[in-house]
């Protein structure tokens, strides 16, 4: 895959290297000849499945296997300290809108203090290149998740040496609308759509892990950068197609708390400054100090600890003023 090059003779981790994203990347950066494989996840299966790939497919890569989690402080420092890798992907998130909307804090502790961690972590050992995978839902965000990795790129804008990639939905991708879709068609259901209006991006696996290993290889860092994507699909026209000739209806079912009828790319405050190959686009963005991230991580830590849904809201929209908290999120901070 073009710009795995780049990796050859290098450590390289890769966190959530058992998801459907990350094995994808570690399966390319396997190809080039990297000098060692790092792969960090909490699924067992996940991790059994890739490892024996790599072995199967490219034996003579050294592959290192971490059972562990990017919340994990301890585990980070040692493994880093250990293996000393010199690029690391960070692929683990957890990223179903409406579950997260539910569990604020799980969302919070996950994708943003533990991206933050993570990122602190590979500095702190000489990792050369660091990629946050994020997501167009951080861009003005109606739910937690998107909310989630807009801090996410936030704090990890602060380390040197990285770089945040956007990705759209990625076809396939466990849990999303095409496989869920597909279930449904299968089974002779109804297919549920929120909204006749609702559109998505859309990028194939080998798309968005292009992009990735693009923004890891690019020659710069400190920038969010967006893959070229095509329009928008509108999700009634996708289940349309999926469906074809089949007598199988269509029910619309209402957007769900943090569901917007259209991402975006780009967010109020942001420019399009350059590109970078890939072809990536690179964005000029808001920006923390560091000192203003480690107040927010030192809050949004306390906030988790107590369990305090009113100051965990507090925080979370002066840090992204551009948040739209959604009636549940907003009960769910009254009643917490």
């Amino acid at each position: 895959m073009k710009f795995a090059a780049a990796f050859a003779g290098q450590v390289v981790c890769v966190a959530g290297a058992g998801g459907y994203i990350g094995s994808t990347l570690v399966k390319a950066l396997a190809q080039a000849g990297p000098r060692s494989l790092i792969l960090l996840d909490t699924s067992e299966f996940g991790l059994f499945e890739i490892e024996r790939w790599v072995e199967a497919a490219y034996p003579a890569v050294p592959c290192e296997c971490i059972l562990g989690s990017v919340e994990d402080d301890g585990l980070l420092d040692e493994v880093f300290a250990r293996l000393r890798p010199q690029a690391v992907f960070h692929a683990a998130a957890f990223k179903h809108v409406g579950l997260l909307e539910r569990n604020p804090f799980a969302a919070v502790r996950n994708n943003a203090l533990a991206s933050y961690s993570l990122a602190r972590t590979a500095a702190r050992h000489g990792v050369l290149k660091f990629v946050l995978i994020s997501s167009d839902k951080a861009v003005n965000p109606h739910s937690v998740m998107g909310l989630s990795k807009r801090i996410a790129e936030l704090f990890t804008l602060c380390v040197p040496g990285t770089n945040v990639i956007r990705l759209g939905n990625v076809i396939g991708s466990t849990g999303s609308v095409i496989p869920l879709f597909l279930e449904q068609i299968e089974k002779a259901q109804p297919v549920l759509v929120t909204h006749p209006e609702a559109s998505r991006y859309f990028l194939s696996r080998d798309e968005a892990a292009t992009s990735i290993l693009a923004a890891g290889a690019a020659g710069c860092s400190g920038m969010v950068l967006l893959p070229k994507c095509a329009e928008p699909v509108r999700i009634v026209d996708l289940a349309r197609f999926l469906i074809g000739s089949r007598a199988i209806p269509i029910r619309f079912t209402g957007l769900k708390p943090g569901e917007k009828l259209t991402e975006e790319w780009i967010g109020d405050g942001e420019t399009q400054i350059g590109t970078v190959d890939g072809p990536l686009a690179v964005l000029q963005t808001r920006r923390l100090l560091r000192g203003q991230a480690e107040e927010a991580v030192r809050r949004l830590a306390t906030c988790a600890e107590e369990r305090d849904g009113g100051a965990l809201l507090d925080v979370l929209c002066a840090l992204v003023p551009e948040y739209v908290p959604s009636r549940l999120m907003q009960q769910y901070a009254v009643a917490v």
